[in-house]
């Protein structure tokens, strides 16, 4: 088993003015892929603990791919999120969801705006689907360890470490967060909400 960077499907580019190429190069090309090293380096050390019998650094291996697998996982569904035909209003089945279940479109946003505005140190804001209630549900995700109950699947995501938008944005996170609207792919995030509310809830 082995994890590899998935490829953007968008040139660097693309995202400009909202995302300049000099920060999608080296989000995707550095940040991202030591993310992907270190899941993939953590999975052997796990295999080379197990065919030594050997569990003494089980706490921090098991920490460590936690750590490392979500930073893939949450920039590999960050990229899918974002595109150079992104912004507007979402329309379809996800508009109709999120005016469900925040009152409005625009509640929704002053709320995801807020989750990831208030993220202390660095983290993510996530729109994810709760399949027990079936609801979407905004959340705070520190490091890259989720602030959310168990079995929801995000579907939208939003990258608050200082990575994602120093270069650019400086220390202005507002100005980031409203950049980032302009960019949101939401052909995407309405096709996951399709995917996730067929799938069975884990109780």
């Amino acid at each position: 088993m082995s994890y590899e960077l998935p490829a953007l499907d968008y040139d660097l580019k693309a995202l400009e003015p909202h995302l300049s190429s000099e920060i999608l190069e080296l989000h995707h090309g550095k940040h991202h892929k030591a993310y992907v090293d270190g899941a993939n380096g953590t999975l052997k050390k796990l295999a080379d603990a197990r065919s030594k019998d050997d569990f003494s650094a089980i706490n921090q291996l098991q920490k460590d791919l936690a750590f490392h697998l979500s930073g893939h996982v949450l920039h590999s569904l960050f990229w899918k999120n974002l595109g150079p035909e992104g912004g507007g209003d979402p329309s379809g089945g996800i508009a109709d969801q999120l005016n469900k279940d925040f009152g409005s479109i625009d509640a929704f946003r002053k709320q995801f705006d807020a989750a990831a505005l208030g993220v202390q140190g660095s983290g993510w804001a996530a729109l994810s689907w709760e399949p027990i209630g079936q609801h979407l549900l905004v959340h705070q995700v520190y490091d890259h360890q989720a602030n959310f109950g168990q079995g929801t699947t995000p579907i939208l995501v939003l990258d608050m470490w200082e990575h994602a938008f120093y270069l650019q944005y400086r220390n202005v996170k507002a100005d980031w967060v409203k950049g980032y609207w302009n960019i949101v792919n939401w052909q995407d995030v309405d096709q996951r909400l399709a995917k996730v509310r067929k799938a069975p809830a884990a109780v």
